[in-house]
């Protein structure tokens, strides 16, 4: 069977390619596709006729190269972008709310970002339909508003 292995070795690259390529797959850091392409450079040794330690060189040399290399850039391509991103309901906080329904302490309606929340007012202030406040906080399904002193920015 090792015999077999060494005159049809870039079946074993090429398995080994998918096995990795699978594992990066369920990990997602960026070191198994390292690894399967390194076992490409295998393929290409093999197919190129050459002996099995030359295959296992350039497997090392071209994972090594990837990683040193390339997986530092993909990683920074990656996490792009501002570290303090906002995402989900907080990204609402901040946001203009526009009053439905008579909103209090005890509850209310009002459309923020497009969607109607059950809101509640922050302080003891009552908001009429048709006003608009700011998002100050959300808990759960429940987003707290205040009074907007203003006209709403356009956003």
């Amino acid at each position: 069977m090792f015999e077999w292995v060494l005159e049809n070795s870039w079946v074993f690259w090429l398995a080994l390619f998918l096995i990795l390529a699978i594992i990066e797959m369920m990990s997602l850091d960026l070191y198994f596709i390292m690894l399967s392409a390194g076992a490409l450079g295998g393929v290409v040794v093999a197919l190129a006729g050459g002996d099995f330690w030359l295959q296992a060189l350039a497997f090392c040399l071209v994972a090594l190269a990837m990683i040193f290399f390339i997986r530092p850039i993909a990683l920074r391509q990656l996490h792009k972008g501002p570290a303090d991103r906002l995402t989900n309901v907080d990204r609402l906080v901040g946001q203009d709310a526009l009053v439905l329904e008579p909103t209090t302490k005890l509850g209310g309606r009002a459309k923020i970002g497009g969607e109607t929340w059950s809101v509640r007012s922050q302080d003891e202030t009552a908001l009429a339909p048709g006003m608009y406040g700011t998002v100050v906080s959300i808990d759960g399904a429940t987003a707290f508003i205040t009074m907007r002193a203003q006209e709403p920015h356009e956003s």
